[in-house]
């Protein structure tokens, strides 16, 4: 699409200006505090229950006053779900918990997780990641995107 703005080919005006709206608020977030936040963690599945364990960080440059981590996985949760302060369901696989502030070389709020499963399953694909960044710019996303594989052993796996 910015290649055809560039253009001017074949976009109707209001949709040319639509997208050159959001072209504009992408760079604005873009110009935001440059952060990068990393999660750490354990994850443990037994039987149709999965714990995660996590404590986001922020290696800075700049402070982050609260940002949205998401975890997704390769089971579906089951219906009802007792969830941590500040965490919510987003879909059938999804849950999102909001950080807390994450101060320049500092920790947020340690988020601890018990998932029930629809079923129990031989292993879950956990999926960690940044589902909103506070409007920061992240370039290393090498330490906040994560995949953990968990077998039902009660075994208790790390990232």
């Amino acid at each position: 699409m910015a290649g055809l703005l560039a253009l001017g080919v074949g976009v109707p005006g209001s949709v040319q200006a639509s997208a050159h709206a959001s072209v504009q608020a992408s760079a604005r977030v873009a110009d935001g505090p440059e952060a990068d936040v990393a999660y750490h963690g354990r994850v443990a599945l037994s039987g149709a229950r999965l714990r995660i364990w996590l404590v986001p960080e922020n290696d800075g440059p700049a402070a982050v006053p609260n940002a949205t981590l998401r975890v997704r996985l390769s089971a579906e949760l089951a219906d009802r779900q007792q969830l941590a302060e500040g965490c919510a369901r987003a879909g059938s696989r999804e849950v999102v918990c909001e950080t807390g502030p994450l101060p320049l070389h500092g920790r947020g709020r340690h988020i601890a997780l018990l998932l029930d499963l629809r079923e129990r399953a031989p292993e879950v694909a956990v999926r960690v990641d940044t589902w909103w960044d506070g409007r920061a710019t992240d370039r290393n996303h090498s330490n906040d995107e994560h995949v953990v594989l968990a077998l039902d052993t009660g075994d208790t796996y790390a990232f």
